[in-house]
């Protein structure tokens, strides 16, 4: 959820420039550029729990200055190994627990490994 100040700054000096699959809303400064270098402040108003991981590359790009064509006039190429992004889970009810781990049912896998438990002689 974002500040106060946040959303008084995007409400004053915001332009919307577009959202992703996930609700984020991505800003650039309107008039002239005060950033750093000159440049056009940007930024994301995520919805939810402000989490990093939830921007998609292309948005990733643009808030980094590496583009200034907006993620639907960029040219990406996916390849067909490409997954759809995910934004991190870890911590959430969604998150991957693996077999044996205490927020699971079931019995921890045995271990097939060859081994030895130390001794002290």
């Amino acid at each position: 959820m974002a500040t106060i100040g946040t959303k008084l700054f995007t409400w004053r000096k915001g332009l919307l420039v577009g959202e992703d699959q996930f609700g984020n809303k991505y800003y650039k400064e309107k008039g002239t550029p005060t950033g750093p270098f000159g440049r056009e402040r940007r930024w994301v108003i995520y919805k939810g729990r402000p989490e990093a991981s939830k921007v998609p590359a292309a948005w990733h790009i643009w808030l980094h200055y590496t583009t200034d064509l907006l993620p639907d006039q960029q040219q990406v190429e996916k390849n067909n190994w490409e997954e759809e992004h995910l934004p991190n889970l870890t911590g959430t009810d969604h998150a991957y627990h693996p077999g044996g781990s205490v927020l699971v049912s079931g019995e921890r896998q045995k271990s097939t490994a060859d081994y030895q438990a130390w001794k002290p002689e």
